[in-house]
């Protein structure tokens, strides 16, 4: 299990424009491809959404069955109830603040390889900076 907290703050943003790029996962396919390269939305009802996703984090590739949860414009969470990261969750939370968005990113990863969650000491990229370029890409999709 890999669990770690991001923040980022979008400035001159306000809370709902930064909501709803993060919680528009019909988008994510087009938007960022090279993250999302599919995304097929199996199921919504009210504000939750059960979606097929291709994620790209890093060199792996998961293949996952996500439930999408939105509390328009304060929180988007992801539940993984199937595929490569069953039991996983990441919970973003948007705070509005006078200079513009806070986004505070809580992930809490469980794969299915433990090698794949293990540090190696010969590669570069961990799971918490691939997750951070993914984020660091929706925040600069803002601007």
């Amino acid at each position: 299990m890999v669990r770690f907290s991001l923040e980022r703050i979008t400035p001159n943003k306000d809370r709902e424009s930064v909501f709803d790029v993060f919680s528009n996962f019909e988008n994510y396919q087009k938007s960022f491809p090279q993250h999302f390269p599919s995304i097929r939305v199996r199921s919504v009802r009210g504000n939750t959404s059960v979606v097929e996703q291709h994620m790209n984090l890093g060199d792996r590739s998961l293949l996952i069955m996500a439930k999408h949860v939105s509390t328009k414009p304060v929180l988007h969470e992801l539940f993984v109830i199937g595929g490569d990261a069953k039991g996983s969750h990441i919970k973003e939370e948007f705070v509005e603040l006078e200079e513009g968005t806070k986004i505070l990113v809580n992930v809490d990863l469980k794969l299915k390889n433990i090698l794949q969650i293990l540090p190696n000491p010969f590669q570069k990229n961990t799971i918490q900076s691939d997750y951070t370029k993914i984020l660091d890409d929706f925040v600069a999709s803002l601007s």
